[in-house]
């Protein structure tokens, strides 16, 4: 299917983060777009805002009239996350339309442009963020698909006047081997998403053959110390390639030098806290080099860039309490997140409420999970959020709470989390998870800010 023949486009799961930004470009376009999702959230009602008319019921009277007749201008654009047995899914499969995934529909757009992919288990949406954002504050310019809210722009979504595209590639079940990059940054190749690959081999195969679709004047960057050869190396070990120096905290900032066989930039100053997000940031200067951008410009950009929602976002930041939210659903996520934490307030009891996601992570992950939540000093469990997953036997969240060392820990159901805060009254307080957690950000700003 060419970019060109599409005129209407629907999305079966618009709500999602990755659906939605392909959703306003659409829309930039000038085509047709509606959709369907099972809740209604301030994502679809951005959309809505938008023009994307947004269905809440699963019913195939609900599809609008221009979309009940096939034909070669109508792409159906759909989330693995929809169940299969979605009757909206299920009437476009049945009368033949063209259906594709988010990935498939990103390598249509990324086809005969200029293709910057950032993949990996967790750090690609930062990292393709600070890239987007750097080339559209230096003037470079990009269209950017990303897999989070970016804070200077309130959006998932850039839109630029020249053929460079900057998209998050994702790993969930092989879909970025649609793409054909000129650059590739892999940030990480943790085990993940085993319910789909089995066991960590086959995710790390799937990452070489994601290497391996570069085209072949691209540049490949990998983060130093993974299975991958032929990439140029990044991070803050001496080994790497391009390489973060000096790394210090100064006024509650990270500010480090950047350095390369060509260059160094020193005193970066980087409003992202944590070591990983110094590397993060590294690379993303690496890309922008490389495409010819001033280092000065670079790093005016990178000391203005506010970060992701929901990716060490503060929410509260006074005298009484700070309070912390981030997106960590992987025990490696964790562990850099409390590592963040650790580095800026050493000397603070950190109170941490945890959604686990997924029972099959829960699972796989459960020693790794509970030596990170062991560092905690009070520990709040909520339940496992299950997405798109049935229940397991015997894994919940108490299953997970026995392995954690920790002393001052207990699972608790979200309707009491409130009662519990309030209790604890904490002088930091963390909020980690990918579920519905977020839904009690703005409960307890609530209540912090008016104890």
């Amino acid at each position: 299917m060419e970019l060109e023949t599409i005129k209407n486009v629907y999305f079966v799961g618009v709500g999602g983060i990755g659906m939605s930004a392909l959703a306003r470009y659409f829309v930039k376009r000038g085509c047709v777009v509606c959709g369907y999702d099972k809740t209604r959230t301030n994502l679809t009602i951005t959309l809505e805002a938008e023009g994307v008319a947004v269905s809440y019921i699963d019913e195939i009277s609900t599809i609008p009239q221009e979309f009940l007749s096939n034909d070669e201008e109508t792409l159906v654009v759909y989330t693995p996350a929809i169940p299969k047995n979605s009757l909206i899914l299920n009437y476009f499969n049945d009368n033949g339309y063209v259906l594709k995934k988010r990935s498939q529909v990103l390598g249509i757009i990324s086809k005969g442009q200029f293709c910057i992919a950032v993949a990996g288990t967790h750090g690609k949406t930062t990292t393709s963020s600070i890239i987007a954002h750097i080339l559209t504050d230096t003037g470079f310019g990009c269209t950017a698909f990303l897999g989070g809210i970016t804070a200077n722009y309130n959006s998932n979504f850039l839109i630029g006047d020249n053929n460079v595209v900057v998209v998050e590639a994702d790993e969930y079940d092989r879909s970025f081997l649609t793409l054909h990059p000129d650059i590739s940054v892999i940030t990480s190749m943790d085990a993940d998403h085993l319910d789909i690959y089995g066991d960590a081999s086959q995710l790390e195969e799937s990452f070489r053959l994601f290497a391996g679709q570069l085209k072949p004047e691209g540049t490949l960057f990998v983060k130093e110390g993974l299975p991958l050869a032929n990439g140029i190396t990044y991070g803050a070990g001496d080994a790497a390639m391009v390489n973060a120096k000096n790394i210090r905290v100064e006024d509650s900032s990270f500010v480090f030098d950047y350095v390369d066989e060509n260059l160094a930039i020193e005193d970066i100053k980087l409003l992202l806290p944590g070591k990983h997000n110094v590397e993060n940031t590294t690379v993303a200067i690496a890309v922008a080099l490389k495409l010819g951008i001033p280092a000065d410009k670079i790093k005016a950009a990178v000391g203005n860039f506010r970060g992701v929602k929901r990716r060490f976002e503060y929410i509260v930041n006074s005298t009484e309490h700070i309070y912390i939210d981030d997106y960590a659903h992987h025990p490696e996520e964790l562990k850099a997140c409390f590592g963040a934490v650790r580095q800026l307030y050493p000397n603070k009891k950190l109170t941490v409420i945890f959604q686990p996601h997924l029972f099959t992570r829960t699972r796989d992950f459960a020693e790794d999970f509970a030596k990170v939540l062991s560092t905690a000093d009070d520990l709040i469990l909520l339940e496992i959020y299950p997405a798109r997953e049935l229940p397991l036997e015997g894994i919940d969240s108490n299953y997970l709470l026995n392995k954690i060392t920790l002393k001052d820990k207990e699972v608790c159901g979200k309707d009491l989390v409130l009662e519990q805060v309030k209790i604890k009254n904490p002088e930091l307080l963390l909020t980690v998870g990918a579920g519905d957690i977020d839904t009690l950000i703005q409960p307890l700003k609530n209540l912090l800010t008016n104890a």
